[in-house]
Parts: structure tokens; sequence; C-alpha cells
């Protein structure tokens, strides 16, 4: 049927409003292109970052005063060139907002320079080692330094009837920095780390060097070495028999991370550590917290899953600081001094030197119902990076 010239024009007149209307804005979005060894032997602390960034915007939303946050995930396995490759193109091609993860001190000292050159927020959520923070003014770290808990370790042992030390260490850059810190609060006044046994990262023979520390008798032995070692390095010292014969077992809390806690077998209990976090810490958030988490992924979370979370709300809360506005500089600016109660007790990011500012805890391995628990009986509060504390930047 043919159409009246009146139901043209109705029709054309319809088709020129709907042309003048003005379309919908896109939907304001904040980029985060999160770096993390998600395969590979280091591929758990990227899960467990992973996991706890989906975990709190799953429970507070992704989206923040009108800006929604898209998280762009790439997997470096640990590999420092390849966090080179994958953070350029995060930048250049997708070009993220804040960068985030980062679970070794190589992946993110070779992300630094991109996050300077772009301005954007690097939250360091992973590595650990003071001089991260040193290679960009635009890191800000939401997990810890080795040198919070290595430093506060030696610092009980000093005051706890240890006068001699012996240390059992992986050769690597870790392992070296966590003796170094450890040493440099522990020894003074008749105090002595008197040996030091470094022990390859694979195929590792411990009989010689332990049977010389069962001999020398010392105090304590300090102990920290790559994870993947864990297991066979303390059922290795069990074996030797060196707490029977008195020589107390210290570390850092990496050693006895909740997250493979129940791996270690019995040979873990009784070992005293120093670490931010535990899953046993005592506050209503953290056991909300390791709830959420168990029922999400059914496993307990360990510190970085803690790191990955508070850094995740380190980047929203700074959002919010903005009022949903995605520039660089105005989101530092936001992170510097930000604070709150966290799972693992107070935190606070000191704006001089962009460094987590929290409690450190002692803590002993013990059976608890039947499940080993780092049972914290100690606290160091406010503990700052002794390196980079006075550092104004």
């Amino acid at each position: 049927m043919a159409l009246s010239l009146r139901t043209i024009f109705c029709v054309a007149l319809a088709a020129l409003t709907l042309a003048a209307q003005p379309a919908a804005a896109a939907e304001p979005t904040l980029k985060v292109g999160l770096v993390l060894p998600l395969s590979g032997p280091l591929a758990g602390t990227g899960t467990q970052i992973d996991n706890a960034l989906r975990l709190y915007l799953e429970q507070n939303g992704d989206t923040i005063e009108g800006t929604r946050i898209e998280v762009i995930v790439r997997d470096d396995e640990g590999n420092p060139d390849r966090t080179r490759d994958e953070v350029k193109g995060l930048i250049e091609e997708d070009k993220v907002d804040v960068l985030a993860g980062f679970g070794t001190s190589p992946a993110a000292a070779v992300a630094a320079p991109f996050a300077t050159n772009a301005k954007i927020p690097m939250v360091v959520m992973g590595a650990q080692t003071s001089l991260v923070a040193t290679r960009s003014p635009f890191i800000v770290r939401s997990g810890a330094t080795l040198a919070q808990s290595a430093a506060t370790l030696g610092k009980w042992a000093a005051k706890n009837g240890i006068r001699n030390a012996a240390a059992l260490i992986s050769d690597y850059a870790p392992g070296n920095d966590a003796l170094r810190e450890f040493s440099k609060a522990f020894v003074g006044d008749e105090r002595i780390v008197n040996d030091e046994y470094r022990i390859p990262l694979t195929e590792a023979d411990l009989r010689p060097p332990l049977m010389q520390i069962k001999g020398t008798k010392p105090d304590a032995l300090f102990v920290f070495v790559a994870p993947w070692q864990a297991r066979e390095v303390l059922e290795a010292i069990a074996a030797q028999g060196l707490a029977k014969d008195g020589i107390r077992l210290i570390a850092t809390g990496d050693l006895t991370d909740d997250s493979m806690l129940k791996t270690l077998g019995p040979s873990a209990l009784g070992i005293v550590t120093a670490h931010f976090y535990s899953a046993a810490h005592p506050s209503r958030a953290n056991k909300q917290f390791v709830e959420a988490y168990r029922t999400a992924y059914g496993e307990t979370p360990g510190a970085m899953a803690v790191s990955g979370y508070d850094g995740t709300r380190l980047i929203c809360e700074a959002l919010r600081a903005t009022k949903g506005e995605t520039n660089g500089e105005g989101l530092l600016k936001a992170m510097k001094g930000a604070e709150w109660k966290s799972p693992r007790g107070p935190f606070a990011i000191d704006p001089h030197s962009r460094e987590v500012v929290q409690n450190i805890y002692m803590r002993k391995v013990e059976d608890v119902g039947g499940e080993k628990q780092n049972v914290e009986f100690a606290t160091f509060e406010n503990v700052r990076d002794p390196n980079n504390s006075g550092r104004e930047r």
C-alpha cells in the first residue's frame, strides 16, 4: 500500500530528530594493567594476588564515582624480559591508567621506568626488596618489604636470649637481603651470626651444613629459602634433630606462609617467624576476609593475597578521592598517606617513601584443632621500612 505524504513526513521527521540527539557518552573507565607470574614456579604468588583483587571488586563493586575499573591481566611467568614486553604493551597499546602486581623485584625494576615515563601509579603488590620503591617516584607498595620482617626478627632475637646464630639461606638475592637485614638488627653487644651457609636453588645437599650447625650448637638457626625448597629444608632440619639439641629455628614469615603451611608437614611446628600477616590474626576484618577467600577459592589466603586485596583497595580509594578522575599524578597524590584497618591490622602509606607502615607480628607455628596456624604472640607496631623510612621523595 502506498504511503501518504503525511506518513512519509512523520517518518522523516522522526529520523532527523534521532540523528540530532547526541550519542550516549561512553562510560568513564580506569584501566589497570595487572602483571603477575601466573605460570611457572612463582604461579602461587600471582594466583593469590589475582584472586584477592577479584574478591575485593566482587565485594565492593567495580564502579567508583561513575568510573568503572577494568582489569587487564598479563602473565609474565616470573621472567623480567617478559615483564618488560607486557608492560610496554599495556602502556602503549592498552593505554592503562595504573600498573599493578609484580611478583618479583626484578619484574618491578624493569617496569619502573615505564611508570615514570607514563606518569601513572605503579602499585607493587608482591616484590619485597627495599630498593624497588626507589626506582620510580610513581611506585607505591601495598605488600611489605623483606627488611621489615627480617629486621624485626633480629630485634626480637636480640631481646630473647639468642646470643649467637647460624644462618642457612638459598643463594640468591632475597636470601642475601634477608640475612643482611636480620644481621644489621641482631648483631651487637656480643651477639653474632657466627656461621653462614648458602645452598643452591636446586638439588641442594643439606646434610653437610646441617651436621656442622648441629656440631657448633648455636642458640638459633636463621632460615630463608626459596618457597619450593621449604618442605625439603624443614624436613632435613627435623631429621638432624636440631630442635632436640636446643637450637631454635627462626625465620621471616615467607617460610611458613599460610597459603602453603598445610603442605609443610609436622616439621614446621614450633618455628618462630616475623611477618606482616597471619591468617590466624584475631580481628573481625581478618576473619571475614579469610572466610570469604576460602569460600571463593577453597584455599587459605597468605601474605600475597592480603597484599593484593589492600593494593586493590588502594586503587579504589584513590579513585574515590579524585571523584572518578583517572589522571595519574592525581591518583598517586591520593594514594600517599592513605590508611585504613586491613585484615592484616593497621595499614598506611608513608607519603614520603611510599612504603607501607604496618604491624609486624611474631608468630609460632602451632597445631590448633588439627590445623597448623601461625599463632601471633607479640606485636611490633607501626613498623616502617628500615631502609627507606627517612627518604623524602
